[in-house]
């Protein structure tokens, strides 16, 4: 067999990675952009500069050759962020970002009307950045640009049609959509409806590892790629990096220490009880998988903020280095870290950030910590919310930037009370879909032997019973901001 590429959009840059049919990481590049925010809250990017960034990387990836060994390509990303195309593919706006809040007045009105439909469980889980909540405001707000949308895509679907010229999308994509029937797994009429949506603009629903075609041959003979490398259908970037983390396949919960941290557990069914958003997974279109996903809005992003902006470091990989791993929990000090609002639990966009327990003593050093604590606190919140059993956390296994950091590991394993595995370098999103393309290529057999071959423990970090002691009681203290902070700013 031949070599693979895995392609991860992130929020502030695309990652790629090249593999062998083994899932051996033979090379690895990446490019950064910039997101526009014309105002408090906005988000937005053009699409193109998602596909010049890729472009750039790829060249970057293949100029030692290995290009024509490529027999297939996966692609991932942000979640939710959304595309509109007009009836030639060309974007008619910017795309709007899964992180941005311009819907916030819109939803309480719409989850009203959600609730007298056949899927009133759509009102639990829309959510500022989601694709029916921002369609609605595109329709209200820009109707010139709604008139002419023809196709509306999800992020990594975009990259998908910049490179076979196929618009569709998977279950992940669809089912996160607040547009999607998880129950009977089709669109929405209920919530075409209520957006005044037409049916034309709804890309197709396709299993994540379906071929969607080869790679156009332009793109091929820019690159030197294997004019028959095939491209899959791709997914969200939480269920492809649950893939070499054996959450899929050996039902383990992942909490990705990102941009944002995302706890994924996986169920069997849908469970709109719990706190968490539902996302329905296929590789095939025949066996189905349903990961509950929940989200603290600020996690990597608060640790960069107080990192960049408020020290004004460059480089902060080892910020935590003055921070004393034997006197975790010892300090007052508590941070807050709803910097962007939150999601799952409160649904509450609007709510913000804070330092609590600030002294003269207080360093540097502690503040830092602090951050570390209060999005470890937030985990321990999710964890609670979202049902997870203690004997299910025992497996939890860490990936992301964040989970590179021993003392942070440390703090969550503390916080927790539980153990808390750090996966090697490539348990990501990109060598997810590496490895799922190298599935729907024929050179591996199945979704759950991709798991057990992937998943590979770096460090376990165990609980220590002085520090679990204070932690607890810390977050006993955590539990009571959120109605202070409201309380204060209303």
């Amino acid at each position: 067999m031949g070599n693979f590429i895995g392609i991860d959009l992130g929020t502030s840059s695309v990652k790629l990675v090249l593999t062998d049919d083994q899932g051996k990481v033979l090379r690895e590049a990446g490019e950064s952009y910039s997101l526009l925010q014309p105002r408090s809250g906005w988000k937005e990017i053009e699409p193109d500069t998602w596909w010049k960034a890729v472009c750039r990387a790829l060249q970057t990836l293949l100029n030692e050759g290995g290009g024509s060994q490529v027999e297939g390509i996966g692609i991932t990303g942000q979640m939710h962020s959304i595309i509109f195309l007009d009836e030639n593919g060309v974007s008619i706006r910017p795309a709007l970002m899964w992180n941005d809040n311009r819907t916030k007045d819109l939803l309480p009105g719409l989850r009203e009307q959600i609730q007298s439909t056949d899927v009133p469980y759509i009102g639990k889980i829309i959510s500022t950045g989601s694709p029916a909540a921002n369609l609605l405001w595109l329709k209200e707000n820009e109707p010139e640009h709604f008139e002419r949308l023809e196709k509306f895509l999800i992020g990594p679907d975009y990259l998908v049609w910049r490179m076979t010229g196929v618009y569709g999308t998977d279950y992940c994509e669809a089912s996160t959509s607040s547009l999607y029937d998880l129950y009977k797994r089709e669109w929405s009429p209920s919530m075409r409806e209520v957006i005044g949506l037409p049916k034309k603009i709804y890309p197709e629903v396709r299993g994540s590892a379906e071929i969607v075609g080869t790679i156009l041959p332009e793109i091929a003979d820019q690159f030197g790629l294997n004019p028959s490398a095939r491209v899959i259908v791709g997914t969200g970037d939480n269920p492809a990096a649950s893939i070499p983390t054996g959450c899929l396949g050996c039902r383990y919960p992942v909490f990705s220490l990102g941009t944002s941290g995302v706890l994924m557990l996986p169920k069997y069914n849908p469970d709109f009880e719990a706190k968490g958003k539902n996302i329905l997974f296929s590789f095939d279109s025949e066996h189905f998988y349903t990961l509950v996903q929940g989200v603290l809005q600020s996690c990597g992003s608060g640790y960069g903020w107080w990192n960049q902006e408020i020290l004004g470091l460059s480089d902060f990989a080892d910020a935590d280095c003055r921070i004393d791993i034997e006197r975790l929990g010892e300090k007052e000090l508590l941070f807050y870290p709803r910097l962007t609002g939150d999601k799952t639990i409160y649904k509450d966009p609007t709510i913000r950030g804070a330092f609590l327990g600030l002294g003269t003593d207080t360093t540097r050093a502690d503040m830092t910590q602090a951050v570390m604590e209060g999005i470890a606190f937030g985990l321990k919140q999710l964890v609670g919310e979202m049902r997870l059993a203690r004997a299910s956390l025992a497996n939890l296994k860490v990936i992301g930037g964040g989970s590179r950091s021993r003392v942070w590991m440390q703090i969550l394993a503390d916080v927790l009370d539980s153990p808390a595995e750090q996966m090697e370098g490539n348990a990501g999103a990109g060598y997810g879909m590496a490895l799922l393309a190298a599935y729907s290529c024929g050179a591996t057999d199945s979704l759950e032997s991709i798991s057990k071959k992937a998943v590979s423990v770096k460090e376990c970090f165990t609980p220590r019973s002085y520090h679990a002691d204070l932690y607890e009681k810390k977050y006993q203290q955590y539990l009571r901001i959120h109605d202070a902070v409201k309380s204060v700013f209303g």
